[in-house]
């Protein structure tokens, strides 16, 4: 049996810590991605083994260069309950290569208390005086409403003229097709071109 390397801790809060994942993890990653409650507005459900490969590639990619979508651990738990992270956009045909996205999914047994928030607020923090980024966006499905909350409330500001048809959506799918997107810009970046 080979040993698991320490996680890579990417920062804390009072209640949380945001760290790269663990096998110990895996079952609630591939909880929250078959959720039909977590992926209300996503085209699909993966399956265990599409949620472990998922699973690998962020991980492997919070590792090469820092940047993923990060568990998130209750430290008073001691155990992940979601993710929240930054990550590239990976959208070419709507935002520029080098744009960096937050984003988040939470097992629905957590909801309620607020850990999204909290993560996001600090990651946004992070992202702007550690990784020195000058802008950082969220989108989502335009009756999302739970995640547009948790946008608003972490001080993101709509963006209508950047709101998108999402061309990873299929057809089959309309009513989730178009996005609104947010954005927030580094306090100490706002005077220069973005």
């Amino acid at each position: 049996m080979t040993e698991q390397p320490e996680p890579r801790i990417i920062l804390e809060t009072d209640r949380l810590r945001l760290r790269s994942w663990t096998e110990a993890d895996r079952n609630l990653f591939r909880e929250i991605n078959a959720d039909p409650k977590v992926m209300e507005f996503f085209p699909f459900r993966r399956t265990y083994a599409e949620a472990d490969l998922l699973f690998d590639r962020v991980n492997a990619m919070i590792r090469e260069d820092g940047l993923g979508f990060y568990a998130v651990e209750v430290k008073e738990l001691g155990e992940a309950v979601g993710f929240c992270g930054l990550a590239p956009a990976n959208m070419p045909a709507i935002f520029p290569a080098e744009t960096i996205e937050i984003g988040w999914r939470l097992a629905t047994r957590f909801w309620g208390h607020g850990y999204i928030t909290e993560a996001a607020s600090a990651l946004l923090t992070y992202a702007f005086e550690d990784l020195q980024l000058k802008a950082v966006v969220s989108f989502a499905v335009e009756t999302n409403h739970r995640s547009i909350a948790v946008m608003k409330r972490i001080g993101m500001f709509a963006c209508p003229d950047m709101d998108f048809d999402s061309p990873k959506v299929p057809e089959t799918h309309p009513h989730l097709k178009r996005h609104v997107t947010y954005a927030m810009v580094n306090p100490k970046a706002a005077g220069q071109q973005v």
